[in-house]
């Protein structure tokens, strides 16, 4: 089903493309490559090379120039290269024409991430999510899969082997579609009562860019066994456990994390996963802040919960890897104005995150620094929420499986 998916069995040499336009700077474009290089890694591939040119915006035709296309072919057929990976979302008519020209593999972001959350989904329910989201995707780009097969002209009966078989595919892709959006909502109904069976507890929902730390700081907080790799998208699966501090008994949840030019699809086809996030009381936004872009990573954030309806609820940053945490010690008398860079974490402690007050707190999950400063914070935080939303329950009477459920 899956045309764009990575062998596992051969690591295949992968040459990157990117763009720096009126909207991306070179420095963004960087960092955006890096990015698009750990999402290749991730998926098996060896990135060897990476291309970029500077244009007021993408070519609609084969999203970089014809001079920068014949530059990618002969690096391709010099060095054996088997795909190519663009930063952007491509259309099918880009596809297409990048396909016919360079004759190797050609993904785009939203097809890479696909390819992760293929490989990473464990649980029926992610991958029933994924599935539909490949078929959204794959929909308006069957064009491409048939180019190889005659098209004939003609009126009724007289079509080509072709188009008869690209109607064929678009009618199994729908079908297919349709049976899983009904068992979409089979899973978000069988959630949502899990939610409501849970409805005596304070939710904290743990959210934050991809490979910040979460599932780490899980397993430190509720001493489970969640997968954690230092990889992006370690985990699909939403896992739910209960945590009990000082006899104060709430739920942490554990989601999946959120990446920049996120596929509309996967946001959508992920919406019984996101409703733990739009029901939790109190988010834990975990941030990495020994990455260069932290910053912009926490405004993708909470620029996606404000789109799936997760914003402005009571929210605690938690800024992570402060062990990684690294800095260019500048000389007495160097004008070099202040930048992450050459920034120590003391320094960058006093600027916009001193106004957050208890709003966030600084750790190290590997290192198991300030976690117990944090189980006191998320402590007073839940005490709080539980008194104001249960004013007269006795939380501490309450008996609870390890998922949450009242017994």
């Amino acid at each position: 089903m899956n045309e764009f998916i990575i062998s596992e069995a051969q690591t295949e040499k992968a040459v990157l493309v990117a763009l720096i336009t009126q909207t991306q700077d070179e420095r963004k474009t960087n960092e955006y490559l890096d990015e698009l290089a750990f999402l290749a890694e991730t998926a098996g591939a060896e990135v060897v090379c990476r291309f970029t040119q500077k244009v007021p915006a993408a070519n609609s035709i084969t999203y970089v120039g014809k001079g920068k296309l014949q530059e990618l072919k002969e690096y391709v057929t010099d060095n054996d290269i088997g795909m190519v990976i663009f930063d952007d979302e491509l259309s099918a008519h880009q596809l297409r024409n990048i396909e016919a020209e360079l004759q190797v593999m050609i993904l785009d972001r939203t097809s890479l991430i696909l390819d992760i959350f293929a490989k990473r989904a464990e649980s029926a329910n992610s991958k029933t999510q994924v599935e539909l989201a490949q078929y959204k995707y794959m929909l308006p780009r069957l064009t491409r899969l048939w180019t190889h097969l005659e098209r004939q002209r003609g009126g009724v009966g007289m079509r080509g082997p072709g188009e008869t078989q690209l109607e064929t595919d678009r009618r199994i892709i729908l079908n297919r579609m349709a049976l899983l959006k009904e068992q979409l909502s089979d899973i978000d109904k069988q959630k949502a009562t899990q939610r409501k069976n849970r409805g005596g507890m304070i939710r904290v929902a743990l959210v934050g860019y991809t490979n910040v730390g979460k599932s780490t700081l899980m397993n430190l907080l509720t001493k489970s066994e969640v997968f954690a790799e230092d990889k992006l998208f370690a985990t699909l699966d939403t896992t739910v456990r209960k945590m009990v501090i000082n006899n104060l008994p709430f739920l942490l949840t554990d989601t999946v994390g959120f990446i920049r030019k996120l596929p509309t699809d996967l946001v959508e086809s992920f919406k019984s996963t996101l409703d733990e996030v739009r029901e939790a009381d109190l988010l834990l936004h975990v941030v990495d802040i020994s990455h260069v872009g932290f910053e912009e990573q926490i405004a993708v954030v909470e620029n996606t919960l404000n789109d799936i309806g997760g914003g402005g609820k009571p929210c605690i940053l938690v800024f992570n890897k402060i062990d990684a945490y690294t800095y260019v010690e500048k000389e007495a008398d160097d004008l070099t104005p202040l930048t992450k860079e050459n920034t120590t974490l003391n320094e960058l402690k006093k600027t916009w995150m001193a106004k957050l007050n208890d709003n966030c707190i600084f750790i190290s999950a590997r290192e198991k620094e300030n976690i117990e400063e944090l189980k006191v914070l998320l402590y007073d935080r839940v005490k709080e929420l539980h008194v104001q939303r249960f004013p007269y329950n006795d939380f501490l009477f309450q008996v609870y499986d390890e998922d949450g459920d009242i017994n």
